[in-house]
């Protein structure tokens, strides 16, 4: 890891901006969950993970209660992680198709992922304030990412804040819509893919499933060349 990303991470993993979150996640890692019980949560904001020199990113919404709040890693174990590992596996974007913890020798080839709040909200819905306080973390992440390519958000709040980001350093004029597979050229040369987030719920209800995502991700590599 480089000095600026060793940087950034270390206010990330300090940041306490936001009281709201920082109780909740205090709470989360106090009760816990019956089957976690005996584990000590990590319990504070969630870095992104990955290749420093990725050319592909993927962003979520922010790490799940039990999954990157316990284990300090995004994606990492939870329902959803699971998901979205084993479709990364297939695609051989990621050495494990399963992510149980932060030290389970799990390694991402060319590529980053993160969420754009780095800690859990309640009932997954953050406020305003709340993104709007995170927002220079995932701004300092695009900007480190010096060879990123391709950009895909998962959930439309992902695609929503990825956009303002670019609305406040370029120019657009295309109206950008949230749209599974979409594909949009943005005003720095990346190209930004729309994904339905690969939440239990729009797992279960399918509006997501493993053929649409590796097909996704198999698009994605394409423009990036992982």
């Amino acid at each position: 890891m480089n000095i600026k990303f060793k940087k950034l991470n270390n206010t990330i993993i300090k940041c306490k901006k936001c009281p709201r979150l920082v109780k909740f996640s205090k709470k989360i890692s106090s009760i816990k969950r019956k089957q976690n019980i005996s584990e000590v949560y990590w319990g504070k904001p969630v870095t992104g993970f990955g290749d420093i020199n990725a050319k592909l990113m993927i962003i979520g919404l922010a790490p799940a209660a039990h999954g990157g709040t316990r284990t300090g890693r995004a994606f990492t174990g939870d329902k959803s992680g699971d998901f979205l590992f084993k479709c990364l596996h297939k695609t051989s974007i990621s050495n494990l198709p399963t992510s149980i913890h932060s030290r389970d020798g799990l390694k991402l080839n060319s590529t980053y992922i993160t969420n754009i709040l780095k800690c859990v909200p309640p009932d997954d819905k953050p406020l305003n304030i709340e993104l709007s306080n995170c927002s220079n973390y995932f701004d300092n992440e695009i900007q480190n990412l010096k060879n990123l390519k391709v950009i895909i958000t998962l959930g439309k709040i992902a695609f929503d804040n990825c956009i303002k980001f670019y609305k406040k350093n370029y120019t657009i004029n295309n109206k950008l819509i949230f749209i599974h597979g979409a594909k949009y050229n943005l005003p720095d040369g990346k190209i930004l893919i729309p994904c339905y987030h690969p939440s239990p719920r729009n797992v279960n209800t399918k509006i997501i499933n493993t053929k649409k995502m590796i097909n996704l991700l198999k698009i994605a590599k394409k423009f990036s060349k992982v």
